[in-house]
């Protein structure tokens, strides 16, 4: 909550006010209410596709998008906080107003500050991070959090708004262990990137499942395996500048990963259509308005988060008239039990 209090970005969600409910024990927080999510954005794409129309997101749309996600996780990492749970659900875009087709990073119930030396995991949560989106160092049970697991998972959403499939999807049956180690989580990264040589990750040596990722994997299994195979086939060209980022941010070795802010410099955002402030560029928005959540949304967004669009009102429920009144504005309320 403090925390959320200090932060202050464009491309960050704005906490607005804290109310307490001593009856019950939770702290309801009122953010900023975006109507549209990456989640819904690329499904939308998706289910194109699935109904042989298929509309690609418009590459200066994705440009755009990427860019302000950037630029907010360059403000965080700048102030010290690693957001560790970045995915398509928690990437918000405001839609008709005054912040029209703004990126808003939100839910940031994992993110955590971080300081030099570096805290070890125990001193935090032991496994953060959605599966698909999760850094490979993080699932070879990595001892300390950096700025470049937000890095993979930035990487992870872009790949995703330039093909509206998920790269690294696999099945997530034990998504609540608290062992680091995914052997089909792994094997999905290392299909579509190919198992690291030695030279490109020296010290995947001395990452602590390195003895059971020697027991379980194969090299020659992957050997057919890269990055520039699997974007070939959804049209990226290896010598493009989308590409050429995209393989920066999905660096294996974690200090060779590219930072937000040389990120941000890249070719790819000075070459046209370069980005915009609004990223549906003063079109028509396609998409529909994430009013309510549907029974076929993410089981992690329905756990957390309860959105009340203008039209409907909870009004009573805090017994004053100012809380009322912002019933009918865009606002999301997000509830956390103490």
């Amino acid at each position: 909550q403090e925390l959320l209090r200090e932060l202050k970005h464009p491309n960050v969600i704005a906490l607005q006010k804290v109310f307490l409910s001593h009856s019950d024990r939770k702290v309801w927080l009122l953010f900023d209410y975006a109507e549209h999510d990456l989640w819904h954005i690329i499904k939308f794409h998706r289910a194109s596709k699935a109904n042989k129309k298929p509309m690609q997101l418009p590459r200066g749309m994705v440009k755009s998008l990427l860019y302000q996600i950037l630029d907010g996780i360059h403000y965080l990492h700048g102030n010290w906080v690693l957001h560790r749970d970045l995915k398509p659900a928690n990437i918000l875009v405001m839609g008709e107003g005054p912040e029209r087709g703004r990126v808003k990073i939100a839910d940031m119930g994992f993110a955590r500050l971080f300081n030099s030396p570096l805290k070890p995991l125990a001193d935090l949560d032991p496994v953060v991070v959605t599966f698909w989106y999760r850094a490979p160092e993080l699932l070879l049970g990595a001892r300390h959090y950096t700025k470049a697991i937000d890095i993979w998972a930035i990487g992870c959403i872009f790949a995703e708004l330039l093909t509206s499939e998920p790269i690294f999807h696999c099945r997530q049956e034990d998504i609540k262990t608290s062992n680091p180690f995914h052997h089909d989580q792994l094997d999905r990264i290392f299909s579509v990137m190919g198992f690291p040589a030695d030279k490109d990750w020296e010290d995947i040596r001395k990452m602590p499942e390195y003895p059971t990722l020697q027991k379980d994997f194969r090299r020659t299994t992957y050997a057919n395996s890269s990055l520039i195979k699997y974007m070939e086939k959804h049209k990226v060209k290896p010598d493009s500048k989308v590409f050429l980022l995209l393989q920066k941010l999905l660096t294996m070795d974690p200090t060779k990963r590219i930072t937000s802010e040389q990120a941000l410099q890249d070719p790819y955002f000075l070459e046209d259509p370069l980005p915009t402030s609004d990223v549906f560029a003063g079109c028509q928005i396609p998409y529909p308005k994430r009013e309510f959540l549907n029974e076929d949304e993410p089981e992690e967004k329905t756990e957390k988060v309860k959105h009340f669009p203008r039209s409907v009102s909870v009004g009573g429920t805090m017994g004053n008239q100012w809380f009322a009144e912002i019933s009918f504005s865009h606002f999301s309320f997000v509830f956390l039990r103490i």
